[in-house]
């Protein structure tokens, strides 16, 4: 490899990495406000899951996705993981 193309890749690969840096700035402030949506339902009795919201949630993003030139399964995949992780928080504070 040139150094030219070496260059190109480590500009790249900087990029990524700020990329993936925000992600989980994001993914962060996310889990965040969903502990907060957590300890609401709890006080509340309300249940840990809401499935209409997901399902409204991943048609949107699915729709984004598609506006966004990336894979709507992927998205809805990647939005399930959370979802799942966020409704699983939920159900273990309701516990405690």
């Amino acid at each position: 490899m040139t150094n030219q193309a070496d260059d190109r890749l480590t500009r790249y690969r900087e990029s990524i990495d700020n990329i993936d840096a925000a992600l989980v700035f994001m993914l962060a402030e996310r889990f965040k406000i969903t502990q907060a949506v957590g300890a609401y339902k709890a006080e509340h009795g309300l249940p840990p899951a809401d499935p209409g919201r997901e399902d409204r949630q991943i048609e949107r993003l699915r729709r984004l996705a598609q506006e966004a030139r990336l894979d709507p399964e992927f998205s809805e995949k990647f939005l399930r993981f959370i979802i799942d992780e966020v409704i699983r928080h939920h159900a273990r504070m309701q516990e405690g």
